[in-house]
């Protein structure tokens, strides 16, 4: 048996609000209104795979960093260290790794077999269509580890306050999108900005659902300025 090249099928694709890498959080359940939608292909939407699983809270997602796949680089700058210094890819959840797999731990709302099966996450860090290629439960027992050690990322970064205007006020007020101000809010709060990041008046655009979001930041506020609807491509 050939143990040098392996291949890996996705099991589906995951719709999420995240059109953009841009604004993505960068860490899973920090934005626990980030919905993502996960229906399994064939083969491997029996429901007999999903037996059982239901009852679990969380699960560990699997997936392909699809849009930087191939590229790596054995040194990154993660952004808790502000963009400069260097730390080695494996000490590090960079998407620019040599098999471009990551891991994401989220929230299991549904798991629904009435057409094949559909599960309901909470919390997703991932881009729109990102491939899934595994789901495993999380076990508490053997996985939360109280005392141990984050390295760089110990503790929780500091929050920025986010703030709508009016007009983004009436704008969210009218949209369809469930619970769209807390997600706004949530992403926002992470200060999804580069580390090099100075203007204050500079506006930054972040595209959540069919929304353009239009923002500034002063390093302590995010001020919410518009939502703006993104144009569909004419042969939708």
């Amino acid at each position: 048996m050939n143990t040098e090249n392996y291949t890996l099928q996705p099991l589906g694709h995951i719709a999420t609000p995240f059109a953009d890498k841009f604004g993505i959080p960068r860490q899973p359940r920090l934005a626990p209104h980030a919905i993502g939608t996960l229906k399994l292909l064939p083969p491997y939407n029996r429901i007999e795979s999903v037996r059982g699983l239901s009852e679990f809270s969380h699960v560990w997602l699997s997936f392909i960093f699809h849009e930087v796949a191939g590229q790596w680089s054995p040194t990154v700058r993660p952004p808790r260290l502000g963009g400069n210094a260097k730390v080695g890819v494996f000490a590090s959840r960079s998407p620019f790794r040599p098999n471009s797999l990551g891991l994401s731990l989220v929230e299991l709302l549904d798991v629904d077999t009435r057409d094949g099966v559909t599960l309901r996450f909470a919390g997703v860090d991932l881009v729109d269509g990102t491939p899934i290629v595994d789901i495993k439960p999380y076990i508490p027992f053997v996985e939360s580890l109280p005392g141990a050690h984050g390295g760089f990322v110990s503790g929780a970064p500091e929050q920025l306050t986010v703030v709508f205007s009016e007009p983004a006020e009436q704008q969210i007020s009218t949209a369809p999108e469930a619970h769209l101000r807390e997600l706004i809010t949530e992403v926002l709060a992470q200060d999804p900005r580069p580390a090099y990041a100075s203007d204050v008046y500079r506006i930054y655009g972040m595209r959540l659902y069919r929304y353009d979001v239009k923002w500034r930041c002063d390093g302590q506020t995010a001020f919410v300025e518009s939502l703006d609807l993104i144009e569909r491509v004419a042969s939708e």
